[in-house]
């Protein structure tokens, strides 16, 4: 039995979810957007939410029954109210610039690093060192965020790189440390 299959979807006001062509069609204040439902899963609004069905009990079918309920839910929580990544810089000379719509990196190579960032999704700098990554599309936001993120990773010494805000990086002792 899916348990995240089953839950029901409210709908928030202003969005309205319609099934068109195998997809779920979410609209919204922010944007629409395209999700699909995967074979053997059927979608059913009533009223103002949204219930998930399966067509038989086999293991792949059970597997995207959850799946499907989830990326819908995503769509709807994307179209209403968004969804953002905050990213900082940490480090000597590491920097971000907005180059147009594309980022710019510094981050201790010999050259600088350019993002482009996923389709229908903005990055901002509000300073050097800090990105904000912003869409309707959660996936895309955490990709574009992870590309940036994997530009230079937080390295376990220094606690130099790029990171999410709030993240925590382990930070281990150097050599001289354990020397007598």
């Amino acid at each position: 039995m899916s348990r995240i299959g089953n839950k029901l979807v409210t709908i928030p006001a202003g969005v309205t979810v319609t099934e068109e062509n195998g997809c779920a069609k979410v609209v919204g204040p922010k944007g629409t957007l395209l999700v699909p439902l995967n074979h053997g899963i059927s979608m059913h609004v009533e009223g103002n939410e949204v219930k998930f069905t399966r067509a038989n009990e086999l293991k792949q079918t059970k597997q995207n029954h959850g799946t499907t309920r989830a990326n819908v839910h995503n769509a709807i929580v994307g179209v209403s109210e968004g969804y953002k990544k905050q990213l900082e810089m940490r480090g000597i000379g590491y920097k971000a610039q907005l180059m147009g719509s594309n980022l710019q990196l510094w981050a201790g190579y010999s050259h600088t690093i350019t993002i482009v960032p996923d389709k229908g999704v903005k990055v901002t700098c509000t300073s050097p060192t800090e990105i904000t990554v912003e869409g309707i599309d959660k996936q895309a936001v955490g990709q574009t965020a992870a590309r940036i993120r994997a530009v230079r990773e937080p390295e376990p010494y220094l606690g130099k790189g790029i990171r999410y805000v709030g993240e925590y990086v382990a930070t281990k002792e150097g050599k001289r440390a354990g020397a007598k």
